[in-house]
């Protein structure tokens, strides 16, 4: 973790270092959601795959909260580390900690009492509500201790180590996979809780690792280890938890509006039919992919940056945005060509009707590129959050989402002859005009400001 801050090493190969664990972080928790969802759908059948699929949204928007408030906290904590100011990052921790567990107790309370009704607020099917609000339910109580491993993979990444997180990931995943069958199906003696055995899985993979993952921690002395000196801060900092929810909940709003626009695209698309809906389903799931490389260096991007202003090496911070560019144009084009040219092929895993290869082939050529136009506006927006700048850059988000992606998807599909295909035009629109706004604030208003630790 010290080699970070070196300056003996390109700042691209440090961040490629720290790159590659988390891009291998963000498809492994892909590709055990998908195990999960074969599992369920090919052994219990549609009805138990849609009662879990009707608590996703749900569920994404529970954890939107601490993705923001883990947001907030992986740039005190990358501040802190950059300063070495190990007092302030136990700090950090503790407050973080306590105001998720607490964040997470309130809606395990109020999701696992009114689970019921508000799957029925969803308007969740009669034929799978029972069964929906009961899975809905387990996960609920769990999300105290949920919440507190998803902060502490956080806060490693905060510190430079996206290893860790990314092997306790590997363990939670195979532990998921290896007690899905056997919770699912009563196997070695246990009972057989079918569709909830699925739920039961997630919630003891992710125990099991959180307990090992702060054994793991204590046994190599790491310094936010959960010791005596963690334990003590685990009081809430009202100065701390005020500047983590400045950073944290416009993340968390740009999440839930994102989600929501989503909502509204898929209205459009139902329009030309089933064909085209499971067009969409197939093209989001090849997106979901091609975008990880730029969340990732996004995330990369504001984890260096942070921890150089903590250092005060402001002089870095161009290195940093230069490094994050030349890797999102380089990993993400070599990964958004391959796609182009094994489309159809990879298109045939989701998609066996030939009609629906065809739509969900010429969407997938129309937005595919522009995935990398995405990946640089999140450099800029990752460097200036850094700083402690998230207003702006989440306006600018949500006003490409709303007043461009959105509109231009409506007008397309309604009244021009693009039908289905001018949907997808939205999507490149949408990120053009956000990378223009955000590069303008960038380099018009951010460059000028005076940059200073959000902590010291």
């Amino acid at each position: 973790m010290e080699e970070t801050l070196s300056k003996s090493k390109p700042v691209w190969r440090l961040m490629l270092v720290f790159l590659v664990p988390l891009i291998l972080s963000n498809a492994l928790q892909s590709v055990g959601q998908l195990i999960g969802s074969i599992v369920v759908g090919r052994w219990l059948g549609v009805e138990a795959l849609a009662a879990i699929s009707a608590f996703f949204p749900l569920f994404f928007l529970a954890v939107s909260f601490i993705i923001g408030i883990g947001a907030g906290s992986s740039i005190l904590i990358g501040q802190a580390y950059g300063a070495r100011n190990e007092e302030k990052m136990k700090a950090v921790v503790g407050t973080t900690l306590t105001a998720t567990f607490l964040l997470g107790l309130a809606l395990a309370l109020i999701g696992g009492i009114f689970a019921r009704e508000i799957m029925g607020l969803m308007g969740t099917p009669p034929n799978i509500i029972e069964a929906s609000a009961h899975y809905a339910r387990i996960l609920f109580w769990s999300l105290p201790v949920m919440f507190l491993y998803f902060a502490y993979t956080t806060f490693m990444r905060g510190t430079g180590d996206s290893k860790t997180p990314f092997y306790s990931l590997a363990v939670s995943t195979i532990l998921n996979i290896l007690l899905l069958p056997v919770l699912i199906f009563g196997w070695l003696g246990l009972p057989k809780f079918g569709l909830y055995g699925a739920a039961y899985a997630a919630v003891a993979s992710t125990v099991i690792t959180f307990a090992l993952l702060l054994v793991y921690l204590g046994k190599i002395k790491h310094p936010l280890q959960f010791d005596a000196s963690v334990r003590q801060h685990l009081r809430i900092d009202w100065g701390l938890l005020k500047l983590l929810l400045r950073l944290g909940i416009p993340s968390s709003i740009n999440m839930i509006l994102v989600s929501l626009s989503e909502i509204a695209v898929i209205t459009f698309v139902n329009r030309f039919g089933s064909d085209a809906t499971a067009a969409y389903g197939a093209v989001n799931q090849v997106a979901s992919y091609v975008q990880m490389p730029a969340v990732s260096i996004g995330m990369a991007v504001s984890i260096f940056a942070s921890q150089y202003i903590g250092a005060n090496k402001l002089d870095r911070l161009k290195d940093v945005i230069r490094a994050g560019i030349i890797l999102n144009y380089i990993v993400g084009g070599f990964l958004i060509i391959l796609v182009y040219l094994f489309s159809q092929n990879i298109l045939s895993w989701f998609i066996t009707s030939e009609s629906t290869l065809l739509i969900a082939h010429s969407l997938l050529m129309i937005t595919l590129w522009s995935y990398l136009i995405f990946g640089h506006a999140q450099i800029i927006t990752a460097t200036m959050r850094a700083s402690g700048t998230v207003l702006w850059p989440t306006v600018f988000s949500i006003f490409s989402i709303w007043c461009v992606e959105v509109p231009v998807a409506y007008w397309l599909s309604h009244y021009s002859s693009l039908g289905i295909r001018g949907i997808w035009i939205g999507y490149p629109a949408a990120f053009l005009v956000s990378l223009i706004l955000q590069y303008s604030y960038y380099r018009w208003s951010w460059k000028k400001k005076r940059i200073t630790r959000l902590i010291h």
